[in-house]
């Protein structure tokens, strides 16, 4: 690593003390951007397709999710579930009734391997439309890149520390684009397209505009990560059989958790699922279920996970836009009586907020506005990527890798790095990694300046 010794454009009339802090925040702000803009695009890329999820999966996979709608009596849910079965031999572990009339149903079929296929089923005839492979639909695809889930828990854990990290990048990059006075590029642009002031500029605007936005989406995406994600996630459901605060349950509980069963909300990940007392009496049927979840109101497009054995349940669970109407069900499979009814209401605080946050962040609480403005957002990270990326090439000297020029007060680069290091207690992988880059920053130090 080369380091340069070209001056940055610090504010006029700063004093030394204030251009030297000035220099140590810039040079952490370029530490944080070459950690983390690769890494950013990728999340802004993908997460503006995932955003429009249902409608790209609708249209990708219509001839599966899509059907004529008709005026005959739906097929009944067992025949449903027997015809998928028919046509690709397993055992049902879940069903979704069709959420509109317009919609399929899903059977979810797991085989003699263990491999799950979701089979989609004409609701109106019982005719057997095909199957996807679960969680193998183009949009699940794109979220397991979103997340590099692909390539393992390791990979999983850099895109916590880039998601940390632009924290930091964001914090950083307003202390910098702070006018001390100045007037041009503060919300306007100056210069050209061929001029590096016009990028710096537009990084600059974008990044203010866009920055609190660009945090929310940090913080938001957090409750995902491997580590800090996970860990909360235990803390926030540690009690009472992982339930929220105010649930007081007294059912016999197994160890199964929500989440082993398929996606739930964040909140419930760590819920265990009561059992079915056994009786002389045989289980209910699937049809009896379903009719029981419709008239308890469990709103349309709910998930049906079937008993897991003797002491298994009927869970039906939906989790739509409106956050008002997620909820679980756990029936009884013997008496088709309600174990456990739970809703967003009985959520504790944190949960709530967390949920709300995630909502947004997935582009559902506000309907299309929200889709269009998260991938406002998500353009204005490319944009600041690419602007980024720009300004340092026009800015480097050749042969080198252009970190900026250390502070005439060294000691100002310890005190932004104990700035950032409150981020690094928050999130202990972005702490390991602000130690690295500490470490590696003072190696390369030119002897002269130790």
């Amino acid at each position: 690593m080369t380091i340069v010794s070209t001056t940055q454009a610090v504010p006029a009339g700063a004093d030394a003390r204030a251009a030297s802090l000035y220099r140590a925040v810039w040079r952490w702000h370029f530490y944080a951007g070459l950690l983390t803009l690769p890494f950013l695009i990728l999340l802004a890329v993908t997460g503006g397709l995932y955003l429009f999820r249902t409608e790209i999966d609708g249209l990708i996979h219509r001839d599966l999710k899509r059907v004529e709608i008709r005026s005959t009596v739906p097929t009944p849910a067992t025949t449903l579930v027997a015809n998928a079965l028919a046509a690709f031999p397993g055992k049902a572990v879940k069903l979704v009734p069709a959420a509109t009339a317009s919609s399929a149903a899903e059977v979810t079929v797991r085989d003699a391997a263990g491999g799950r296929k979701v089979v989609h089923v004409d609701p109106y005839d019982g005719r057997v439309l095909g199957q996807i492979p679960d969680k193998g639909t183009v949009m699940w695809v794109v979220r397991q890149i979103h997340s590099l889930a692909y390539f393992g828990p390791i990979a999983n854990g850099v895109i916590e520390i880039a998601g940390g990290w632009s924290i930091l990048l964001v914090g950083t990059g307003l202390y910098l684009w702070w006018p001390r006075g100045r007037k041009g590029g503060v919300v306007s642009l100056r210069g050209d397209a061929g001029k590096r002031v016009f990028w710096r500029d537009l990084h600059a605007v974008t990044g203010a505009f866009a920055g609190f936005f660009i945090v929310f989406l940090a913080i938001t995406g957090m409750p995902w990560s491997v580590l800090w994600g996970d860990q909360v996630n235990r803390w926030a459901n540690g009690h009472n059989f992982g339930y929220p605060a105010g649930i007081r349950v007294n059912l016999p509980m197994s160890d199964e958790h929500l989440h082993h069963a398929g996606p739930t909300s964040w909140s419930l990940e760590q819920a265990r699922v009561p059992e079915s007392i056994a009786t002389a009496a045989a289980p209910v049927s699937l049809d009896t279920a379903v009719a029981r979840f419709d008239a308890l109101g469990l709103a349309r497009g709910y998930a049906i996970n079937l008993p897991a054995g003797p002491s298994g349940v009927f869970t039906g669970s939906v989790y739509p836009n409106d956050l008002s109407q997620q909820r679980v069900i756990h029936l009884d499979q013997y008496s088709g009586e309600p174990l456990l009814d739970m809703s967003f209401a009985d959520y504790g605080p944190l949960g709530k907020w967390l949920e709300w946050g995630i909502n947004v962040h997935l582009g559902q609480e506000f309907g299309l506005a929200n889709q269009l403005f998260m991938l406002a957002v998500c353009l204005a990270i490319v944009l600041l990527s690419v602007s980024a990326g720009v300004m340092w090439w026009k800015r480097r000297p050749a042969g080198s890798l252009g970190v900026p020029p250390l502070p005439p007060e060294r000691r100002t680069l310890y005190g932004v790095f104990a700035i950032l290091a409150v981020g690094g207690l928050i999130f202990p992988l972005v702490g390991v990694s602000l130690i690295v880059m500490l470490v590696v920053d003072r190696c390369f130090w030119p002897k002269t300046a130790r």
